[in-house]
């Protein structure tokens, strides 16, 4: 049985570059999409999706890992990591759930840990329909890219193991 590649996925509520600052995860895939990959990285299953839904869980399965890309006002400029642990969401609602209640659903589908999932929140500031990417949301992206490329050749069972950027 082949390995699938990692997966790339974000949940933010984006519908293209003209919903400002929360264009930021599907612009952030679109542009990693197209950066060459490093030497010996994986290849990459790209999937962007307006919000997680309970059957995303199902896109979890087989992968060796996943990165959530997020916009966020509450992470520190310009973008924080975190490694991921899966947790039951009480609220479940037809709307969204977030990538550690999408983790939960796996494992209980699965009866094992979902694959090592990790979180990149660039950060934003406004949300406005119509506008652009602000300025210094296209300099967070840029460096968040930068770190994409490290995450992507890092192995797969050291890359959880990233700190935050916090510069």
């Amino acid at each position: 049985m082949a390995t699938q590649p990692p997966r790339c996925a974000h949940s933010d509520d984006s519908g293209g570059d003209r919903r400002g600052d929360d264009a930021l995860g599907p612009t952030f895939i679109e542009r990693a999409a197209l950066l060459p990959r490093p030497n010996h990285a994986p290849e990459v299953e790209w999937l962007t999706d307006f919000q997680l839904q309970v059957e995303h869980a199902l896109d979890l399965a087989s992968r060796k890992r996943v990165l959530f890309v997020d916009a966020s006002v509450n992470c520190v400029a310009p973008f924080e990591v975190a490694s991921l642990r899966s947790a039951t969401q009480y609220q479940l609602t037809a709307h969204a759930m977030s990538p550690q209640a999408l983790m939960q659903v796996y494992e209980r589908l699965n009866g094992h840990a979902a694959p090592p999932c990790t979180r990149l929140a660039i950060r934003a500031w406004q949300f406005e329909l119509g506008d652009a990417i602000s300025d210094d949301a296209q300099a967070n992206l840029a460096l968040a890219l930068d770190w994409f490329t490290g995450w992507l050749s890092s192995p797969a069972d050291t890359a959880s193991l990233v700190q935050p950027c916090t510069n």
